[in-house]
């Protein structure tokens, strides 16, 4: 069943406040975080929707508080995509699925990069099968709407800022509207 913008804002109202595991914010926001960053760095709608909505597998597989801790890698990143199936396009979907491997992409190919990761982010790049060979990171840049899960990531990486303002919700969740497909529009 394809979730509509009323289902996802409900489902940031009902288990947003929860915590985003192992960081100083709520799953929330850190959501909105990584919107308002895409948003600063002139993503379009597309770009923005994805920064949003690309952790939602938490909110819909909850795993508790900090699953990785307990050796549990959660599949957030495939989780919520028949959820967004129909309601989104192939690139927003593409960024979302590809956040986690855009993270062992960046692990490989820039070598300050892993160092810079949270704790859990470390702990949980192992868990999602760690960085990337020379020969998968060139496989995954290759792939369509690559590009667009690495600038993600980066967002995703910078959005962990306890009491950092953002626009509200609804501002992105008008932008989302924006860019639905199909019958969902």
């Amino acid at each position: 069943m394809a979730l509509t913008l009323d289902d996802i804002e409900s489902l940031f109202r009902k288990k947003g406040d929860a915590q985003y595991s192992g960081e100083p914010v709520s799953q929330l926001e850190h959501a909105l975080q990584s919107a308002h960053l895409a948003e600063e760095d002139g993503a379009d709608d597309e770009l923005v929707t994805a920064a949003l909505l690309h952790d939602l597998g938490h909110l819909l597989n909850d795993q508790g508080e900090t699953p990785s801790l307990r050796g549990i890698d959660d599949l957030h990143q495939f989780f919520a995509l028949p959820f967004l199936r129909g309601v989104f396009s192939d690139r927003v979907l593409d960024a979302i699925r590809w956040h986690v491997d855009a993270k062992r992409y960046l692990c490989a190919t820039r070598p300050a990069y892993w160092a810079a990761l949270s704790d859990d982010s470390k702990r949980s790049l192992v868990l999602q099968g760690g960085v990337f060979s020379a020969e998968e990171a060139s496989e995954f840049i290759g792939r369509p709407h690559a590009e667009d899960a690495v600038r993600l990531r980066l967002w995703d990486d910078k959005a962990k800022k306890s009491n950092h303002a953002t626009p509200d919700l609804a501002h992105y969740l008008t932008r989302a509207q924006r860019c639905m497909t199909g019958a969902a529009a």
